[in-house]
C-alpha cells in the first residue's frame, strides 16, 4: 500500500484521502471530538463538552462536519462528561442518523453521569438566577429526558468484539483510566487507525492497564495530556497522599479533595478505606463521599467487576471491595458533620459548580483545611486556579474569599505520561502519530520528544501531528484492489493453489462472471450463484412476443433454417409446431402467428431480434422477396442431390426411393453399408442415430449443395 502526505500528492483522487479534524480536543484539553473521514467514510470519536465554559461554548464544533446526516458512525470511549457530554445534544439536535456505539459498562453508567450533570447545572442556574433577580439568562444543553431518548440510539460492544457497520470494521480494546473506557481500532478499506481516547498503561487497585491491540494501526490517534510528565510509582504516589491526609487531619483541619463522581474517586476510596483500617487513631474522624450518582452507580461497579483487574476478582470472592468499612455516603450538605476534623470527597473534580464547590467556598479561610487535587485540572477552572495559590478566590456569586487552606496536588489521573506513551507507540509501530487531548504547550513538548527520540529509528519512523481544533490531518492511502474468486469459478481453476502455480499462467487466463463489490470488497462469482455469496437475487426475465404470420410451418422452418443452420422440432400439433432455434430460443407456429419465447440476455436478445426480423419478411404477402427453392429451383435441387450422394455412397444408397429423389416427397431414405440415414427434404436435415458422424457428413453436403442453388 502506497502511503502519501497531502504536499506529495496533489494529483490523487481526493477518495484516498484520510482526514482527520479535531472539532474539539485540539491543542485542548476537553470537549474530545474527532472527525475521521476516508473512502466516503464518515465516523465521529467521542463528542465531550469543555468543562471551562458554559451552555453552547463548550460544545465541540460540530457545524464543521459536512453534511452531517451522512456521518456513519460514532464511537465513545468512555463516560467521561469531556468525552461524552455532548453526545445527547449530538444525537438528538442535530441532523445524524449514524450509529453510535460504546462498551457495556459506559452505557450503563453515561445515563445517571449525565443526568447529574443537568441536574447540577440546573441548580448552579437557579442560584444566579436568586442572585441576579433577572431570570436564568442560559439554558441548559438538554433535558434528562433527552439523556433517556438518546440511551435508545445506542448500542453497546463487547471488548474485543469486531463489528462492521457500512463497511466500517472496528473493535474494543481495554484503556485502563476507567471502567468501561476503551480505545477503539478501525480499519477501513485495509488502513487501520487506532484511536486511544483517555488511557493508561499502569495498573492501579482496580483497573487493569491499557491492553496492546494486536494489530500494528497505520494511524495512532493518541491523548497528550501529560506531555513528558513522569508519573510517580503508583506507591509512592499513595503514601504521599495519605501523609498529606493525616496531617491535615492532625491539625484538626477539614479536608476536601474534588474528585470526580466516577473514576478516581473509586480509586481514593480504596487507600483511604486500607489507610483507615491500619491507623486506628483515625477511626473516629468521619469519611464523606458526598455523591448521590456514585451510590447509583456503585451498582454498576459492582455488575462489571469482570472488567476490572486480577486483584478485585480475587477479592471479591470473599468480600465486596467496594463496600467500605469507614467511608459514608453524604446524602446533603445538611447530613455533614463538619464541626471537627473530616474528609470529604465531592464532585465535580475540578469545582466548577456542585457540593465541591460550595465546600471549598465555606472552609478555604481557615488555615487548618486543605484541599487536594488529585487529577488533572483543565484550565480555566476553579481547580486549576487554586492550584497558583492565589491570595484571593472569586466565589460563584462574584465575591472574593482569602485563600488561606493550604492546596496540594497529587496526579491520580489515569492518563499515559511520555513514558507510557513511547513506550506504547514503540509497540505499536506506527506510521503516523495525531496527538489530541493536550495543552498546548504540553502537546508540543511531547511532539518534540517523540521525534527526537525517534528520528534515528531505523525500524519506527514516526511523522507526528499537532492539529488545532477544525484544523485537518490529510493523509492518502492508494491501495491495490484484489478480488476474491468464490464458489464454483474457484473449482474449475483446478486443485493447484495460487502459491504452486506460476503468475505467468494466471495471466494467460481468462475469468467470466460477475463483479460483486460490496464496501471495499470484490468478489467474482457466477450469477447463479449471487444469492448464495451476496445479499443479492437473481431474476429471469423470459419475454415473449407474437409476431402475425399466416404462412405454413414449413415455409417458417426454412427460413429459421436459413437464418440458424440447425432447427429442431420438439412439439407438433394439429394446430401448432414449436422449434429450437440457436439451442435457446422458442418459436412456435400457429395459425396467423408466430410465438417467439426466450430468456433475456444480450446474446438471446440478439437472436431473437434476428428471428423476429426474419419472420416478418417470411410474410406470404412479401413472397416476392423471398428466396425459395420450389419449382424450378427445388427441383433442380432435389436432382443435384441425387446425382451427389451417389456419387458419395454409390449407386444402390437410393434404392429405398428408386434411385431418385422425388420433388414431392417430404423425406428421403439413403441406406450407407448398414446405416440408415433420414433426410427431410422440407426441413433439409439429416439424422442418422447409429452414425452421428455419418449424419454430420450428410448434413454437410445438404447444407452446401443448398446455398450453391438458393438464390441470392
Amino acid at each position: 500500500m502506497e502511503v502519501l502526505t497531502d504536499r506529495d500528492c496533489d494529483d490523487f483522487d481526493d477518495n484516498d484521502k484520510l482526514s482527520i479534524m479535531p472539532l474539539g480536543a485540539g491543542q485542548e484539553v476537553g470537549r474530545s471530538c474527532i472527525l475521521l473521514t476516508f473512502k466516503g467514510k464518515k465516523i465521529i470519536l467521542d463528542c465531550g463538552i469543555h468543562p471551562g465554559l458554559h451552555n453552547k461554548e463548550s460544545l465541540p464544533f460540530i457545524d464543521a462536519i459536512p453534511e452531517i446526516e451522512s456521518t456513519d458512525l460514532i464511537l465513545i470511549s468512555h463516560y467521561h462528561l469531556d468525552h461524552c457530554g455532548a453526545l445527547p445534544f449530538l444525537l438528538l439536535k442535530t441532523n445524524v442518523r449514524a450509529k453510535c456505539y460504546m462498551t457495556h459498562a459506559t452505557r450503563a453508567i453515561y445515563r445517571y453521569l449525565l443526568a447529574d450533570f443537568v441536574k447540577v447545572r440546573y441548580d448552579t442556574l437557579l442560584f444566579l438566577d436568586l442572585l441576579s433577580n433577572s431570570g436564568i439568562s442560559e439554558q441548559s444543553l438538554y433535558a434528562d429526558g433527552d439523556i433517556v431518548q438518546s440511551l435508545e440510539k445506542i448500542d453497546p460492544i463487547d471488548f474485543h468484539q469486531e463489528l462492521e457497520v457500512n463497511g466500517i470494521k472496528f473493535s474494543a480494546y481495554h484503556a485502563g483510566h476507567v471502567l468501561g473506557a476503551a480505545m477503539f481500532l478501525i480499519e477501513i478499506a485495509g488502513v487501520k487507525i487506532l484511536y486511544t481516547g483517555d488511557f493508561s498503561r499502569q495498573e492501579d487497585r482496580h483497573l487493569m492497564c491499557a491492553e496492546v491491540p494486536p494489530h500494528r494501526p497505520d494511524i495512532l490517534i493518541t491523548e497528550s495530556t501529560y506531555g513528558i510528565h513522569i508519573h510517580d510509582k503508583r506507591e509512592e504516589r499513595e503514601k504521599r497522599f495519605t501523609s498529606l491526609v493525616h496531617d491535615i487531619i492532625s491539625r484538626g483541619g477539614r479536608c476536601l479533595i474534588p474528585a470526580f463522581a466516577l473514576g478516581r474517586a473509586q480509586e481514593l476510596m480504596l487507600i483511604l478505606d486500607e489507610y483507615w483500617a491500619a491507623h486506628p487513631e483515625l477511626q473516629d474522624v468521619p469519611i464523606y463521599y458526598a455523591s448521590q450518582l456514585a451510590c447509583k452507580c456503585m451498582a454498576v461497579y459492582q455488575t462489571f467487576i469482570a472488567a476490572m483487574n486480577d486483584r478485585i476478582r480475587n477479592q471479591v470472592a470473599n468480600n465486596n471491595p467496594f463496600c467500605f468499612r469507614f467511608i459514608s455516603n453524604l446524602q446533603s450538605r445538611n447530613h455533614l458533620d463538619d464541626s471537627g476534623p473530616c474528609v470529604v470527597l465531592a464532585s465535580p473534580g475540578m469545582m466548577q459548580s456542585g457540593l465541591s464547590r460550595e465546600l471549598f467556598e465555606n472552609w478555604c479561610t481557615d488555615k487548618r483545611n486543605g484541599v487536594i487535587i488529585a487529577g488533572y485540572c483543565v484550565e480555566g477552572t476553579p481547580a486549576k486556579q487554586i492550584l497558583s495559590q492565589p491570595a484571593e478566590v472569586p466565589t460563584m456569586s462574584g465575591q472574593m474569599l482569602p485563600l488561606k487552606c493550604s492546596v496540594e496536588y497529587i496526579s491520580f489521573s489515569a492518563h499515559t505520561d511520555y513514558q507510557q506513551t513511547s513506550e506504547f507507540i514503540r509497540e505499536l509501530k506506527p506510521n503516523y502519530v495525531v496527538l489530541v487531548h493536550g495543552e498546548q504547550n504540553e502537546m508540543m513538548r511531547l511532539a518534540g520528544a517523540l521525534q527526537r527520540e525517534y528520528e534515528d529509528d531505523e525500524i519506527c519512523h514516526l511523522e507526528i501531528f499537532t492539529p488545532k481544533n477544525c484544523e485537518s490531518v490529510n493523509l492518502r492511502f492508494k491501495g491495490e484492489k484484489v478480488a476474491k474468486v468464490l464458489g464454483s469459478l474457484a473449482k474449475t481453476r483446478g486443485s493447484s493453489s495460487f502459491e504452486d502455480t506460476k503468475a505467468s499462467n494466471f495471466e494467460r487466463e481468462s475469468l467470466s462472471g460477475v463483479l460483486v463489490k460490496k464496501n471495499f470488497a470484490y468478489h467474482i462469482i457466477t450469477p447463479t450463484e449471487l444469492p448464495v455469496y451476496t445479499e443479492l437475487a437473481t431474476t429471469v426475465v423470459t419475454q415473449v412476443i407474437a409476431v402475425p404470420f399466416s404462412g405454413s410451418p414449413s415455409l417458417l422452418q426454412f427460413h429459421l433454417i436459413m437464418v440458424a443452420g440447425k432447427v429442431k422440432i420438439i412439439e407438433k400439433l394439429e394446430e401448432s409446431v414449436t422449434f429450437i432455434v440457436f439451442d435457446e430460443i422458442t418459436v412456435t407456429w400457429q395459425p396467423n402467428m408466430v410465438r417467439i419465447k426466450w430468456v433475456a440476455n444480450p446474446v438471446n436478445d440478439m437472436y431473437a431480434d434476428a428471428i423476429q426480423s426474419i419472420v416478418l419478411r417470411a410474410s406470404p404477402t412479401s413472397s416476392d422477396t423471398l428466396p425459395t427453392l420450389r419449382e424450378p429451383d427445388f427441383i433442380q435441387f432435389c436432382g443435384a442431390l441425387g446425382v451427389m450422394l451417389q456419387d458419395a455412397f454409390g449407386p444402390d444408397c437410393l434404392k429405398a426411393s428408386g434411385g431418385v429423389v422425388d420433388p414431392k416427397a417430404d423425406c428421403l431414405r439413403l441406406d450407407v453399408d448398414e446405416n440408415v440415414v433420414e433426410i427431410d427434404l422440407r426441413g433439409l436435415t439429416a439424422k442418422c442415430s447409429k452414425n452421428p458422424k455419418l449424419e454430420q457428413v450428410v448434413q454437410s453436403m445438404i447444407r452446401r449443395l443448398n446455398n450453391s442453388l438458393s438464390p441470392v
